[in-house]
């Protein structure tokens, strides 16, 4: 035994991973994808083959896609080209809006954000932008601003200075949160 103290400092979080593998090919238009580092929601996707091995030479085949119902028009060349399919995905950053593509080989993985919304009574607006949240056992969340957009800023805003019960649904994922949609539930009492 030792009479040394060991002092290990770790910066690794000790929570759940916040994103799992998933196959390209299995994703789907509405669902969520990592791209560049970013969490994004698919509004688009095609489904693309390009150069399948076919043992015909100088022959067109028409392939319908399962994914999303779009018709590819395949041309093969010669005896021997292998290819793969590729998913090309078309999405938009959750948190910022910014259009964002990626192609990848539909028989890899990708990594799918973990995206959480939940619902919390607004309680205050303070000058410097940041909102008093009610959480649902009872304590406050005051560490998030409120949002940049300027239609869900000035709804929030007016309805609050209107008095009425506001309810903000915050979606979280990859350790950000934002304010991203407005229920009124009515005067408050």
């Amino acid at each position: 035994m030792s009479d040394e103290e060991h002092h290990f400092e770790s910066k690794a979080d000790a929570g759940a991973s916040k994103t799992y593998p998933q196959q390209a090919g299995t994703i789907r238009k509405n669902g969520y994808i990592v791209i560049k580092g970013r969490p994004c929601k698919i509004f688009d996707g095609l489904f693309l083959v390009f150069m399948i091995s076919v043992h015909l030479v100088h022959k067109t085949v028409t392939f319908f896609s399962l994914f999303w119902k779009q018709v590819v028009e395949v041309s093969t060349s010669k005896t021997g080209k292998h290819g793969h399919a590729k998913c090309h995905f078309v999405a938009i950053d959750i948190f910022n809006g910014k259009k964002l593509e990626d192609i990848v080989p539909s028989s890899h993985n990708c990594d799918v954000p973990h995206v959480n919304r939940t619902d919390y009574q607004l309680i205050d607006i303070s000058e410097d932008g940041f909102v008093s949240l009610l959480t649902e056992n009872g304590n406050t969340k005051d560490d998030l601003r409120l949002p940049t957009d300027d239609n869900l800023l000035s709804q929030i805003k007016d309805g609050f200075a209107e008095g009425k019960d506001l309810v903000v649904t915050v979606m979280s994922s990859m350790g950000e949160e934002q304010i991203n949609a407005l229920k009124d539930i009515g005067p408050k009492n």
